[in-house]
């Protein structure tokens, strides 16, 4: 028999259309979506609840001596062991002996005490310069999928344990990251919609009092506007299952800012729509309560990513080693500088006008962040991607693991992970991936706010010459 004729087929030949037919169902009305968002929805609460406390509620696991030793405090397992010997009024954790956990908090409190106490040569509290406002990291890309949610929880999981306070803003209507950090989010007036509608209202207050003072009709304000100017930022700012985390979550209603803030727009040319997050987190007191801010963003550059983008100190934007992601990326780097450059020409145009200085955006630091890394097959065009971008590459490339998986099918962080549930080798992998974009990320923070802070004293100083 000829061989030929042995070799199957492909399976998209041969369709019986009949067949074909009976397997669709009944048409599809626009009512089966609500039962399909029902089912994801009960489905959706019961996946996120895994690694949840019986009562429902997030708990954050306690570490080890080894690991408080190994990635927290900076100080040898016997030495610590002395000091609590010494200072039975610090936290001594639960266990005997060596084998000893700490909650978070506890940690916290270590940290301080050898920050008082300890080697005046070691690193016990993070860096950040007196009277500098916190640092605000924007994480944007358009396209889904690349990892930006992964990226900014791990983030702000890592600067939390290095010390810092952190506040995370979850952009994003799909509210992932608020699942992630255990937000309860019951409606709109708990993301950020009433902070961005408090700007535009005070603004349209404002312009009222000019036009009451020309006799010329006011705007009015609508019941939402009213109320918004009722929230304030601590009203919306919930805390987490991480002592020094705090959230402003995200829900599906929140999409409709970027249907609202055109229209407020219109109503208002000059409200600049784009520093309504920055004048909220300013006017909040934000910039001094918390020394990281992370703005997690939709994949896509509407009106709340331009907001973040504008508010942003440092913007990374992460992809994976793929031509369409790299392709991609380049194309939102387009749209930044379309968007950004066309806002700066219309507002310099009519300040040009008022005789007012001219504005400008500008940022600390932009990088392009590869994730999802596979060194075996990828290598080759991570070199190319980081070739063309240059120095707006990170150097470090994060890499993809076993770990990060898991963890992930538990909505929850590596960070959040306990090491005792992988081998060693696994978790130290796997955590590595996550503290090495960190080191880069924390490197980029304090180089940011030391330049600052020189600039300040340099500033100072000229003030106090001229002075003189």
């Amino acid at each position: 028999m000829d061989k030929k004729s042995e070799t199957p087929l492909p399976p998209y030949f041969n369709l019986n259309p009949e067949t074909a037919a009976s397997k669709l169902g009944p048409v599809v009305d626009t009512a089966r979506f609500a039962r399909a968002a029902a089912f994801a929805g009960r489905g959706r609460d019961d996946l996120a609840k895994r690694g949840y406390a019986p009562d429902g509620r997030k708990r954050l696991r306690k570490f080890s001596t080894w690991e408080v030793c190994r990635y927290l405090i900076p100080v040898a397992p016997a030495h610590l062991r002395r000091v609590l010997n010494k200072h039975p009024e610090l936290p001594q954790g639960e266990g005997q002996g060596n084998s000893r956990w700490f909650s978070l908090e506890e940690i916290l409190i270590l940290r301080d005490h050898f920050a008082e106490e300890g080697s005046s040569a070691k690193e016990y509290r993070p860096y950040r310069p007196k009277g500098q406002p916190a640092k605000i990291t924007a994480v944007a890309n358009f396209k889904g999928g690349v990892g930006k949610t992964s990226t900014a929880a791990h983030l702000a999981m890592s600067a939390a344990l290095d010390g810092y306070k952190v506040l995370v803003i979850d952009l994003d209507s799909q509210g992932s990251m608020t699942s992630i950090l255990g937000g309860d989010v019951p409606d709109e007036w708990r993301t950020v919609f009433p902070l961005l509608a408090r700007d535009y209202a005070t603004h349209l207050e404002t312009e009222n009092r000019v036009r009451e003072a020309a006799g010329d009709p006011v705007l009015p304000l609508d019941e939402t506007l009213t109320e918004a100017l009722g929230v304030s930022f601590g009203d919306v700012v919930q805390k987490t299952h991480w002592p020094n985390i705090d959230l402003i979550g995200a829900q599906l209603n929140l999409y409709w800012a970027e249907f609202q803030i055109p229209v407020w727009r219109m109503g208002l040319r000059n409200w600049p729509l784009w520093d309504a997050l920055t004048s909220a987190l300013s006017e909040g007191g934000a910039l001094d309560d918390y020394d990281v801010i992370i703005l997690d963003t939709p994949p896509a550059l509407g009106y709340l990513t331009i907001n973040a983008l504008a508010a942003a100190d440092i913007i990374l934007v992460p992809l994976g080693a793929s031509f369409l992601e790299f392709d991609s990326t380049g194309r939102f780097f387009d749209m930044l500088y379309s968007t950004f450059a066309s806002i700066e020409d219309g507002e310099n145009t009519a300040r040009r006008r008022a005789g007012l200085p001219e504005m400008k955006f500008e940022w600390d630091v932009v990088r392009a962040l590869i994730t999802r890394f596979d060194a075996s097959q990828q290598t080759d065009l991570a070199n190319v991607i980081q070739a063309y971008f240059g120095d707006m590459t990170n150097a470090y490339r994060q890499d993809y693991t076993a770990m990060v998986g898991q963890a992930g099918e538990t909505v929850s962080g590596i960070y959040e992970a306990d090491y005792r549930d992988f081998n060693r080798e696994t978790y130290t992998r796997g955590r590595e991936t996550f503290d090495r974009t960190y080191a880069e990320f924390k490197e980029m923070l304090i180089g940011a706010w030391w330049r600052d802070e020189q600039l300040a004293n340099k500033e100072a100083g000229h003030g106090k010459t001229q002075t003189a």
